[in-house]
């Protein structure tokens, strides 16, 4: 008897019961996957013929503003520089999960998977909208994605229950065959063929688009006529942490995930708000004003205690005090509101762009025009008050407003307003449990105290008493200073304790905080083995 009731017993090719084979339950997975993924290539395909940004991009700068300030801090001291690729990972860990799981669901009902690929769409749309110079084609390239993915996902699942037309029968039946692994095979190929194209295209167009940039940006630039660094002075106390930091070791912590879209000749620069002259400024501008170069340190404050996050740089550019004055300064302004190409906020007082520190809008870094990653073509450079507060990269606007007015990114997130530098000091040689020699052993590190100055250095060992260090040069009151310390270092393990002494007088505490909400504090320490 056929083992299917509903074919007539005298139906010469009705197929066998064992004839009829079903997909696997991880074909649906397959199924989620191939159409998520091309979903987001030929997204990404219509972000890169209109050089926008990419959904995941916009969508991972989304989290990052919406991400709690203890999961940040966590974020950047366990990935530091690398916690934008982690978060990219994670991000395509999440799409590549969720596709599989909906794909599973969908075995017998589209509805799950196609819910699914519109919600995604509907997100990155969403996330578009909310950044400043997104663009249209960020708009728009998601919802081309949702199309794509509908159609892979309607095409791959039509496979899955195939039917074939019994000519030869007198009622003109259909049996089931099972599911099309041939034509489904041949699909799932062309589509990740078509995705994987997609990607290396648009991948390719961003490089190109980065590299171009950075092509640009490393131009030497012409030496000033007169100038306040003697060269001679640049020199190196010891060779661990050089004085000046290249631009490639030079540390980098910000909220984007990709460089803004910078375009030289359109970059505008405008300075508005409670002053007498609104002005904007091109780049050609800028290089026109008088420049200087001043060597300054920056740190972020997310940098613990003995941290990596500083560095030490020649800056070139025009002060802002006389960018400022000349737009004439209202009387009721207290704070310089700065806003980034990508949409990111800062603000600092008035008085620390007119009290005489060497506040700069920064065109050029170590001899070079600004590197893209520190902020092409212009970005502020601020004297002893942390980055978050003073430091925009890819500058774009400054309004000079008050504090009830605007907040910068980082306040309404749990970070303080005030945001001074703190007396700081590290110990960079020898490494954390490193083994050394008995003997004579050099010990050296660096110290600073932005627009304070370090005035001394003591280290100690095994909690004995302090002793004084040699310093290295002390051309500014705005950058870092070497130390080094010659030891006589015995047989066993030992600890090693770092201070500074600032300008003020002010020692630096031992009391130990943490980085928010306004850096952190403490002595460096650090254990070595003597052999």
């Amino acid at each position: 008897m056929n083992t299917f009731s509903e074919f007539s017993e005298t139906d010469p090719i009705a197929p066998r019961g064992d004839e009829v084979a079903s997909p696997p339950r991880w074909i649906g997975c397959v199924v989620g996957l191939s159409s998520g993924i091309f979903a987001v290539s030929m997204g990404m395909v219509v972000n890169a013929l209109g050089n926008s940004r990419t959904s995941l991009d916009l969508v991972g700068s989304s989290f990052i503003d919406r991400t709690p300030l203890w999961l940040k801090e966590q974020a950047i001291q366990t990935f530091g520089t690398n916690n934008k690729t982690a978060l990219e990972v994670g991000m395509i860990g999440v799409l590549i999960l969720a596709s599989g799981v909906l794909g599973l669901l969908s075995r017998k009902s589209l509805t799950p998977l196609q819910i699914g690929i519109v919600a995604f769409g509907i997100l990155g749309a969403a996330s578009a909208f909310e950044h400043v110079g997104a663009g249209f084609i960020s708009v728009i390239a998601p919802l081309c994605g949702v199309v794509a993915g509908l159609f892979a996902a309607h095409r791959l699942h039509g496979y899955l229950t195939t039917q074939r037309k019994l000519s030869r029968t007198p009622q003109q039946s259909r049996v089931p065959l099972g599911w099309d692994r041939r034509s489904f095979i041949r699909t799932v190929g062309a589509l990740g063929a078509l995705g994987g194209g997609g990607v290396l295209f648009a991948r390719s167009r961003e490089q190109a688009r980065v590299q171009q940039l950075q092509d640009l940006t490393q131009t030497p630039l012409p030496p000033l006529a007169t100038s306040n660094i003697p060269a001679a002075a640049v020199t190196d106390f010891h060779p661990t942490d050089p004085y000046i930091t290249p631009n490639d070791n030079f540390y980098r912590i910000d909220t984007a995930l990709s460089f803004p879209r910078v375009d030289r000749a359109k970059w505008k620069l405008r300075i508005h708000g409670l002053v007498e002259r609104e002005k904007i400024f091109s780049l050609d501008d800028l290089q026109a004003l008088p420049q200087v170069e001043r060597i300054i340190t920056l740190c972020c404050v997310s940098n613990e205690v003995g941290g990596p996050y500083i560095g030490n740089a020649v800056w070139r550019g025009v002060l802002l005090k006389d960018v400022l004055e000349s737009c004439g300064i209202n009387k009721d302004a207290e704070q310089v509101f700065t806003t980034s190409l990508d949409g990111w906020t800062s603000g600092f007082p008035v008085s620390a762009a007119l009290d005489g520190r060497d506040a700069l809008i920064a065109i050029g870094m170590n001899g070079q025009s600004l590197p893209l990653m520190h902020g092409y073509p212009a970005r502020l450079v601020v004297p002893g008050l942390y980055g978050y507060v003073s430091a925009t990269k890819w500058l774009s606007e400054i309004n000079i407003t008050t504090w009830s007015a605007e907040q910068g990114y980082w306040i309404p997130r749990g970070w303080s307003r005030d945001a001074p530098i703190k007396t700081q000091s590290r110990i960079d040689v020898p490494r954390q449990g490193e083994s050394i020699a008995a003997g004579k052993f050099r010990l050296a590190g660096v110290a600073w105290a932005q627009h304070t100055g370090v005035e001394k250095v003591e280290l100690r060992i095994d909690r004995g008493a302090w002793q004084t260090c040699d310093l290295g040069v002390d051309l500014t009151d705005d950058a870092w200073r070497q130390w080094i310390f010659d030891w006589d270092a015995t047989v066993g393990e030992h600890t090693i304790q770092v201070r500074s002494t600032d300008k003020s007088g002010y020692t630096q505490t031992e009391e130990v905080r943490r980085v928010d909400p306004d850096g952190a504090t403490g002595w460096h320490t650090r254990t070595v083995t003597v052999n």
